[in-house]
């Protein structure tokens, strides 16, 4: 079973937290079946996760995790265009270690959380035991002052986009 920190929303959005801004460990207690994933993007266009980056990239606090429900392979300029957009839109800024491809995005799920929790899969062992669905990934370390939570309370988080 995978620990995750509070499902919290982005931006100037609702988040979910307690009073005391800790950090609880979400336990997930299902993943979502292929056609259960395939389900529920519909009508998603994309996801935006963001949590504490390592201590030691302090010009880049947060590490963000855009997920776009597309398994399209994007020609360089149009990657830099939609980063482009991504940055602009939620005034992130610094971005470095970048990477862009299609991955394997397994979701998680529980009854603390209102939506699926997006997981980029990694590791072989995850990829043959978890369900999951390619989709386009854009995974960078940056700043930003609109994610106060994930930059200064180290807590994890992320958000849908409905088309």
């Amino acid at each position: 079973m995978i620990k995750f920190f509070l499902n919290l929303k982005l931006g100037n959005l609702p988040i979910k937290r307690d009073t005391k801004m800790e950090a609880k460990a979400i336990q997930t207690s299902k993943y979502l079946e292929v056609q259960e994933i395939q389900e529920h993007l519909k009508n998603v266009e994309y996801i935006i996760m963001a949590t504490s980056a390592p201590e030691k990239f302090q010009e880049t606090p947060i590490h963000f995790t855009i997920f776009l429900n597309t398994q399209e392979r994007f020609p360089q300029d149009i990657q830099d265009a939609i980063l482009d957009k991504f940055l602009d839109d939620n005034k992130i800024k610094n971005p470095t270690e970048l990477m862009s491809q299609l991955m394997p995005v397994g979701f998680g799920v529980n009854t603390g959380q209102d939506t699926a929790m997006p997981m980029l899969l990694i590791k072989q062992d995850d990829m043959r035991s978890i369900p999951h669905v390619p989709m386009f990934v854009m995974d960078f370390l940056a700043d930003s002052d609109n994610f106060y939570e994930a930059k200064v309370h180290k807590l994890t988080g992320w958000t849908y986009s409905y088309n």
